[in-house]
């Protein structure tokens, strides 16, 4: 990839992420009872004011990672700070084992709990973040307590929560996807954040490198979402054939930094199949785009929205992409980080008000109303691939 190509994508990026921050400190910060406000409408005004958990870790993670990379704001660290206290404050079920809400009130009443142990995840990320930039042991504390628990929780262990398996494991056992790649992700925080733990979080991230292989089946030429626990696929049911092509490249750009740490070549060969199955078979080449799910057998898809074009499968392409160039110079890669960069600025970037439209139809174009955020959407997927790619641009540019 030439000089000028890069300094271009970098500008562009650099310009964007600038947009993007803004928008989130004008329009989602909660400055009357803390945390973050994430459903937001094309303009940034607020249409439902429930709070997502996830998106208080997310959320205080993104800003505590934008003051390690460019250095620390005010603006930023409180931004970090609110949503930490506001999960801390309003966001635990002490009944159930401290386990944390998936949802609560403005305020921070509690909505709604799940089996899913994400809400814990993004929290750790959180804490560990924080705790990395200013020193906080209690945020430390949290993290390492919030490691552990997803650990428990994801191994076996009883949840406080009591809602059991989503399905029956007596009548069909498996084992997802979902699990090992966040925790893997996870564990690369936790050991960037808290080297004193370091042979503990490298134990477990072999044991996710493992859990993955699981997963990833060449002769279907995917990765599935769910297989038995022991790695057999169920194809005869449809929740045995889903493939998410942007899960995927997610957790090939996660396995790839676990690659470049371990020194382990055999991981960067796994994440870069990887890739290469979830484009083949999660491109559109008609509207262009990564369709949001694909049966591996070819089968209708069960689920209404698989065709629709969501704004973080093509985060992680982009940086999926890019990194899987600077660590093997395969000019394949340039060429598709090129398709994603080309399509994604050209159907989400709003012109007019910032940030990303969120859900687009298969042709391109935002579902309407558009929004900026949901409860699943907010500053993290965008922010993080900006940040991300902002890096390996300038990585790349300081060996061109």
């Amino acid at each position: 990839m030439e000089r000028k190509a890069l300094e271009g994508y970098r500008r562009e990026i650099r310009a964007q992420l600038g947009a993007c921050v803004d928008f989130w400190l004008k329009n989602g910060l909660d400055e009357e009872y803390g945390g973050v406000l994430t459903c937001l409408d094309r303009t940034g005004n607020v249409f439902a004011s429930d709070k997502s958990v996830w998106m208080q870790g997310r959320c205080g993670w993104t800003f505590a990672r934008l003051c390690a990379l460019y250095g620390k704001r005010e603006e930023w660290l409180r931004a970090s700070k609110s949503c930490i206290d506001f999960i801390e404050a309003h966001c635990v079920n002490h009944a159930a084992g401290g386990r944390l809400y998936f949802t609560v009130t403005r305020e921070g009443k509690p909505l709604r709990q799940r089996r899913y142990c994400f809400s814990e995840g993004f929290a750790m990320m959180a804490n560990a973040e924080y705790a990395a930039l200013t020193g906080d042991e209690a945020c430390l504390a949290r993290a390492r307590k919030y490691y552990d628990m997803v650990w428990h929780l994801n191994n076996g262990g009883e949840d406080p929560v009591g809602m059991g398996a989503k399905t029956d494991p007596e009548t069909r056992p498996a084992r997802a996807l979902a699990d090992p790649m966040i925790y893997l992700n996870m564990t690369s925080v936790m050991r960037r954040c808290d080297a004193e733990k370091r042979a503990l979080y490298d134990e477990r991230a072999r044991a996710c490198v493992s859990a993955i292989g699981l997963h990833i089946k060449p002769e279907l030429g995917c990765t599935l979402e769910t297989v038995r626990p022991d790695g057999q696929t169920m194809t005869d049911c449809v929740a045995g054939r889903v493939v998410n092509p942007g899960h995927d490249i997610e957790c090939a750009w996660f396995l790839l930094e676990q690659a470049a740490y371990a020194k382990e070549p055999s991981i960067l060969e796994t994440a870069k199949n990887m890739f290469d199955m979830a484009v083949k078979m999660g491109w559109d080449e008609e509207y262009q785009g990564l369709f949001y799910f694909v049966d591996a057998l070819g089968h209708p898809p069960e689920a209404y929205e698989h065709d629709m074009k969501l704004w973080w499968p093509h985060t992680e392409m982009l940086i999926a992409s890019l990194m899987l160039y600077r660590d093997t110079g395969d000019e394949t890669y340039a060429q598709w980080f090129h398709r994603a960069w080309e399509y994604s600025m050209r159907v989400f970037p709003d012109r007019d008000y910032g940030e990303w439209y969120g859900y687009l139809r298969r042709d391109g174009n935002p579902t309407l109303p558009a929004c900026k955020g949901s409860t699943y959407k907010g500053p993290f997927h965008y922010p993080r691939m900006l940040m991300m790619v902002d890096q390996l641009l300038g990585e790349l540019l300081a060996k061109a």
